[in-house]
């Protein structure tokens, strides 16, 4: 179960999508179609937990241990729910065809368009709209030159 959990982690938060294909295509389409706004919510909470636990960042999260296993405690209930209620076809194709390959592949997916809806909130942009404001302009124009707005060709 420990092996699920992490495997689960580490996909949800991997960049490059593994060689996606035709049956994790479709397993991929089934978790984010099965998954309302708060599950979507609750798969970003726990990543959100997963990641406050890690020593560089933990004192800027207040994720208590209590909040942590009832996180865990959801999570496991909505990943059985979609992998052996609402997507069981479609798992056991990806499955039989493409291997466990196809956990990381479809998790990722719906990781990405749980973010998706986080990274969407006013709160969240203006958040990240502070980071634009403490760039150095200058150094940016002095190091690309003023002209570098658009790329090459699509003046």
């Amino acid at each position: 179960m420990r092996r699920i959990s992490t495997l689960l982690l580490c996909l949800l938060l991997v960049s490059s999508v593994a060689q996606a294909g035709p049956f994790t295509d479709e397993m991929s389409k089934c978790l984010v179609h099965s998954t309302s706004e708060a599950d979507k919510t609750l798969l970003v909470k726990w990543i959100y937990a997963a990641m406050s636990a890690h020593p560089d960042v933990k004192a800027l999260s207040n994720v208590s241990p209590e909040q942590g296993t009832q996180l865990n405690k959801d999570i496991s209930v909505l990943v059985v729910r979609l992998l052996t209620q609402n997507c069981r076809n479609e798992t056991q194709q990806a499955l039989k065809y493409e291997g466990e390959k196809t956990f990381a592949a479809s998790f990722e997916v719906l990781g990405g368009v749980a973010m998706q809806g986080i990274m969407a909130n006013p709160d969240v942009s203006a958040y990240f709209a502070g980071f634009e404001q403490q760039l150095d302009a200058k150094a940016l124009r002095d190091a690309f030159g003023a002209d570098q707005q658009q790329p090459a060709g699509k003046e």
